[in-house]
C-alpha cells in the first residue's frame, strides 16, 4: 500500500524565525524548516545530521556558496543545500528535502 504525499500544515508563518531554522515533527519525522526572508521562501529538510547522527540541523546557520543556499551543521559544520539536500562538502551524502510553501499564513510541507 502506497501513501500519496499531500500538503500538510505544520505551523503558522508567525512561528518562523527570519533567516533561521525551527524544528517540526511530521509523522514521527523531524523536519527542519528554514525561512529565508530576502526570498520570502521556506525550505524543509531532514533535521537529522548524517555525520553526527544527531537531530540538530534546525539549529544550523544559513549561508550561501555560489548560487547555493545552505545550512551549516552546528556539530561538524558540513554544508547542506537547502533546495536539494546534497552535502556541499561530501558529494556522496544527501539528506531528504520536501517542497514547502507559505499559504494563507500557514507553513505547509508536501509530505
Amino acid at each position: 500500500m502506497t501513501t500519496q504525499a499531500h500538503w500538510t500544515a505544520v505551523c503558522s508563518q508567525t512561528n518562523l524565525v527570519p533567516d533561521s531554522g525551527i524544528c517540526a515533527l511530521l509523522k514521527e519525522t523531524q523536519i527542519a524548516l528554514f525561512y529565508v526572508k530576502k526570498e520570502q521562501t521556506v525550505f524543509a529538510i531532514a533535521n537529522h545530521d548524517p555525520f553526527s547522527q544527531a537531530n540538530v540541523l534546525s539549529r544550523g546557520l544559513i549561508g550561501s556558496k555560489g548560487d547555493d543556499l545552505f545550512v551549516a551543521s552546528p556539530v561538524y559544520k558540513q554544508h547542506f543545500c537547502l533546495k536539494t539536500g546534497r552535502c556541499l562538502d561530501d558529494e556522496t551524502t544527501q539528506i531528504q528535502t520536501w517542497p514547502a510553501r507559505i499559504e494563507n499564513g500557514q507553513v505547509e510541507v508536501l509530505f
